[in-house]
């Protein structure tokens, strides 16, 4: 139980990689509250969370909206405290050549992905736990992978690891500590369903890893959530690749992956 009674925070926290991360939380012992646009989805994962946990908290909120996520924070430190975990992990991402995208979705990219992570951590600061809190950015290796029909993406994954980066600085005073991870394909997410829609492309995202395997949702949890403990108590600042290897590969694998029928 190595979170008992500690606040977690997941944004994003209904589906995928965060859903199966807020989930390793309450199994450790934490109070875990999520948030995301669909209240439906939230619904889902707050019942599933009461499960583990017998208690959590959840919210319909869109990390565009920082207002929204101000109450959102203000309402969990009200119930519970200071906030001792954050997780950012709203995306949105779809393919599409640069040509062919309009700056309607390049922006909706951006919004979600980079604006949002920036909204999530500037709504949580003033109730995190100072000293002891820590912050995980769920990013990509798009972000420093030059990546076809990912223009997009590229552009707001790398701007989340320089929000990590100068976050960390800033409030390591405070006893803060930020940090990201950049998960490669990963099974059982909508990312890779959009990403590898059929079975041959899915064989070629496979091949493209070292590991000769997708990755898990719980194999990603289980990195984040040694992130965020004592465990890790010196690293700030650190973007951390949980991809098999994936993207040693470079961009040519990137290529060959995406461009797969």
């Amino acid at each position: 139980m190595k979170f008992k009674n500690k606040v977690v925070v997941v944004a994003g926290g209904t589906s995928g990689i965060s859903l199966a991360t807020a989930l390793s939380f309450a199994n450790e012992g934490a109070k875990v509250a999520v948030l995301s646009r669909s209240q439906d989805k939230v619904d889902l994962a707050v019942a599933a969370l009461i499960e583990v946990a017998g208690e959590a908290l959840g919210f319909s909120a869109d990390v565009r909206d920082i207002d929204a996520l101000h109450n959102v924070m203000a309402s969990v430190a009200e119930s519970w405290g200071s906030i001792d975990v954050l997780v950012s992990g709203a995306a949105g991402n779809f393919a599409s050549p640069a040509a062919d995208l309009s700056g309607n979705g390049f922006k909706t990219v951006i919004d979600i992905d980079l604006l949002g992570c920036f909204n999530v951590m500037r709504a949580a600061y003033p109730h995190l736990t100072k000293p002891g809190a820590a912050i995980l950015n769920i990013g990509a290796p798009q972000s420093w992978l030059p990546t076809p029909m990912q223009i997009h993406v590229c552009a707001a994954k790398a701007g989340i690891d320089q929000v990590t980066r100068t976050a960390a600085m800033e409030w390591g005073a405070d006893g803060i500590r930020v940090n990201a991870i950049a998960p490669g394909p990963i099974a059982d997410t909508e990312g890779m369903r959009r990403l590898a829609p059929t079975p041959a492309a899915e064989a070629v995202w496979t091949k493209s890893v070292p590991l000769g395997r997708y990755g898990t949702k719980e194999e990603i949890s289980k990195v984040i959530q040694w992130l965020c403990s004592d465990e890790a108590a010196y690293i700030s600042g650190a973007i951390i690749p949980v991809d098999g290897g994936w993207s040693l590969g470079g961009s040519s694998n990137m290529t060959m992956a995406l461009t797969a029928k």
